[in-house]
């Protein structure tokens, strides 16, 4: 067979380029229509991983008719330092090629060299493999479409710490995928030793760690996967010719038998095994009779000798030869590397394992992402004793990551039009760092779909808001009077629309915008969502998603105006109407004298006290008001840290906070001492979580009071119930320390945030407006009202 000394050349050719540095890899394939001439357009996607960016599989025709290529682009997924302790870094890279056929028959391609990083399990040399068939499906009227799996290429798992994978392995038609071990040597594998201490389960491809010493060498992992028709179905091509494809049938013992289906000679690797239980019979008169009655006649009927004739004539063909595979669809392999560390201190998430917590995405969730439209996926970690220091991922070409906060990361993502219609996994992983330890969370997996761009979406980004529209056109079916920003409860966020778009002009301080930053930019978040009744908390009508931000460069000697002393709040809430939280700062102890709002920011002297005041009105008879929590923090948005705690579940915190008399029962008064905090930044605002209650009802949360650490029960309380209202958020300020700004300065963000101020930010800013269409339910964030922007909505 030529393709043997074709790979043998390919081997040392390679060989001389990347020795010993190899981590692994995989390739997959998507038919893409046929070109002008009449050929077959293929693109091949490999990805690699290697001790340097450099480097890349190079890929060649072990059988068949492979065809040219045509077109090729290289780029780098990711990177890190953090790799064994012999070898500088990893890097994995991702070829994007493009092949013109001839034909739509199967054929075969390979890439393989030596050498594989040093590995515990012996594995040298490596070998990639992807057979690729392109005949039309009976069941789907289109051509076959190749299986993918996706994995971090280096993982690392602490000796004393089992953990499980679960890969992400999946077909874009449907078919069953099974992952097994390589075992064909030189073809599956090289050397083909299994790591020691894991378990693969084949058919929901779940690879397990149980226990194993730990070691400066990895564990090379070399799996195949294949795809097997759901029922037996046919495969047509161009000439006419047909094969029939039958499913993979399994025992009650969930091990696998092989199909009746014939193996065609050039896939079939016969041992004497299978050759004794399936040759045909000798052609002369006394061999024919004795290989006739050994085959066909009825077991004895002694215990012993039946055992063995029941045993040679049922068991399966032993594992030390490869099982034949003359079923499957397709098939990929698919290597990666594993080190095994010390043992952890502790195994449990969230101590020295970083854990992955919300907003990350569950393992094999499935995202949809538009053409031409940016998807990000935020991923964040805890760890109490380690640092979390890098996000590990993998994923198609072009895809890139940033660090938004300390814990917190996002994936980041652009489609293109000739990614419509395509799967693509993403993987990834928090890694945590505890001196010369390195440890990394469990490892999650995204299926995202491409579709085509259906919401047309634009973001202009001005110095004090977010400008949203929404072509009416797009979602013809979509009531807009059922389309709500972040803070759904807020009078004042709400769209306003005309004949052809929805408009939407979003504070960057309100509706339930989020803000994140890193150490050059800040980044805006909000989002537009269906809801069913506008008075509902929660939604289940959930089908259009359209996640906007805006992102602004850091500068120096100009500010961001954002507006001054804080308007009441005004809620709408289920069972208790509508109503207004007011928070403002007086002079003195008597709560006579209210500070002007044109004297904002307020200042004030190190232990000076600050009063103030928060007072709900509503027509609502017998309803009192509760303060769960107030802190202090530089912006006045809920989801920022770090804060300075005042009040927390309705205890004082800080030692001088002082609870006034109040004159009626939706009235909270309070002061305390100015804070050093205060000192560390340009200018900090009070915000409170607060809520309104039926009063002397006991089972409501006003009527519990201070829940400290000892006295605090599970909490039995129902959202939806009348009795008591959600929690609110409302903030005041800024407040500063005397002396930190001159006078008449306009109020500053910490960190000298600056920016342009007057005008649009649309040419600074980079604008991402990105739609997604799912069904699920979303918590809802509060913020304080800026009547100034309601009163300029279109």
């Amino acid at each position: 067979m030529a393709s043997v000394p074709v790979l043998l050349l390919h081997l040392l050719l390679v060989s001389l380029a990347s020795a010993s540095h190899n981590f692994g890899g995989t390739a997959t394939y998507t038919y893409k229509g046929k070109n002008p001439d009449g050929t077959y357009r293929v693109e091949f996607r490999t990805k690699d991983t290697f001790d340097g960016c450099q480097n890349s599989h190079y890929w060649s025709c072990y059988s068949g008719h492979c065809g040219r290529e045509t077109t090729t682009q290289t780029g780098k997924i990711d990177n890190s330092t953090n790799s064994p302790r012999y070898t500088r870094q990893w890097c994995e890279t991702e070829t994007v090629s493009t092949r013109a056929l001839q034909s739509d028959k199967p054929f075969t391609m390979s890439a393989g060299t030596c050498c594989w990083i040093r590995t515990r399990n012996y594995v040298s040399s490596w070998i990639l493999m992807t057979a690729i068939d392109l005949g039309v499906r009976s069941d789907t009227k289109n051509p076959n479409m190749s299986p993918d799996i996706a994995i971090l290429p280096f993982i690392r798992v602490p000796q004393n710490c089992p953990r499980r994978y679960d890969l992400m392995a999946f077909d874009p038609d449907g078919d069953q995928v099974r992952c097994r071990y390589g075992t064909h040597n030189s073809r599956e594998c090289s050397g083909c030793n299994r790591p020691s201490g894991f378990t693969l389960n084949e058919n929901s491809c779940t690879l397990s760690y149980y226990y194993s010493t730990s070691d400066t060498r990895v564990y090379a992992f070399e799996m195949v996967v294949e795809d097997f028709p759901q029922r037996t179905i046919n495969l047509q091509y161009s000439d006419r010719s047909t094969i029939t494809k039958s499913p993979l049938m399994m025992r009650r013992d969930k091990r696998y038998l092989w199909p009746a289906t014939t193996a065609p000679v050039w896939q079939a690797t016969p041992n004497w095994w299978s050759w004794w239980r399936t040759a045909p019979a000798p052609t002369s008169p006394t061999a024919s009779y004795w290989w006739s009655w050994w085959r066909t006649t009825p077991a004895p009927t002694s215990s012993p000798a039946s055992y063995w004739w029941s045993w040679w004539r049922t068991t399966p063909a032993p594992t030390s030869s490869p099982t034949p595979n003359w079923c499957y669809l397709s098939f990929i392999t698919c290597k990666s590397s594993l080190l095994v560390d010390p043992p952890a201190p502790s195994c449990r998430e969230g101590d020295y394992l970083p854990k992955l917590v919300n907003p990350t995405p569950a393992n094999k969730e499935r995202i949809q992402a538009e053409v031409n439209n940016e998807m990000q996926i935020k991923v964040k970690g805890q760890a109490s004793y380690s640092t979390i220091n890098d996000l590990l991922m993998t994923g198609p070409l072009n895809i890139r990551s940033s660090r938004i906060s300390g814990d917190t990361f996002v994936i980041k993502w652009t489609p293109t039009s000739n990614e419509a219609g395509e799967f693509h996994p993403i993987c990834f992983a928090i890694e945590a760092t505890l001196g010369l330890n390195v440890y990394h969370s469990e490892m999650r997996c995204v299926l995202v779909k491409v579709v085509e761009d259906r919401v047309q979406t634009t973001v202009v980004c001005t110095e004090t808001s977010m400008i949203v529209t929404v072509d009416k056109s797009t979602f013809p079916r979509l009531d807009n009077n059922h389309l709500r920003l972040n803070d759904a409860k807020n009078t004042a966020c709400r769209l306003t629309s005309n004949s052809t778009h929805v408009i939407g002009i979003v504070p960057l301080n309100s509706c339930g915008t989020e803000i994140k930053e890193d150490a050059n930019n800040l980044y805006f978040y909000n989002e537009i969502t269906t809801v069913d009744n506008m008075k509902d908390v929660v939604t289940r009508k959930h089908l259009l998603e359209v996640q906007f931000s805006c992102q602004y460069p850091k500068r120096q000697n100009l500010t961001l105006a954002f507006s001054i002393h804080r308007e009441n709040v005004t809620v709408l809430e289920k069972g208790f109407g509508t109503f207004t939280y007011g928070f403002e700062f007086y002079t003195n102890s008597q709560f006579q004298i209210m500070e002007d709002p044109r004297s904002y920011p307020l200042e004030y002297d190190i232990g000076s006290r600050i009063y103030m005041e928060i007072e709900a009105t509503t027509t609502v008879n017998n309803t009192e008001l509760f303060v769960e929590s107030c802190s202090a923090a530089p912006y006045d948005i809920p989801n920022y840290v770090p804060t300075y705690p005042i009040i927390e579940n309705g205890c004082n915190v800080d030692p001088t906070v002082i609870t006034h008399p109040r004159s009626h029962p939706r009235e909270f008064r309070f002061s305390m001492e100015a804070f050093k905090f205060i000192g560390l930044h340009d200018q900090v605002y009070i915000s409170c979580q607060v809520m309104m209650c039926k009063a002397g009802d006991p089972n409501t949360r006003c009527s519990r009071g201070c829940l400290n650490s000892s006295n605090r029960p599970a909490p039995r309380w129902k959202r939806e119930a009348v009795s008591q209202s959600g929690r609110h958020f409302i903030s005041q300020g800024p407040l500063r320390l005397r002396g930190s700004a001159e006078s008449g300065e306009l109020p500053v963000l910490n960190l000298n945030l600056v920016f342009i101020a007057g005008c649009v930010l649309a040419a600074l800013a980079m604008i991402s407006a990105v739609v997604v269409y799912k069904t699920k339910m979303s918590g809802l964030r509060y913020q304080p009202l800026p009547t100034q922007d309601s009163d300029t909505a279109q």
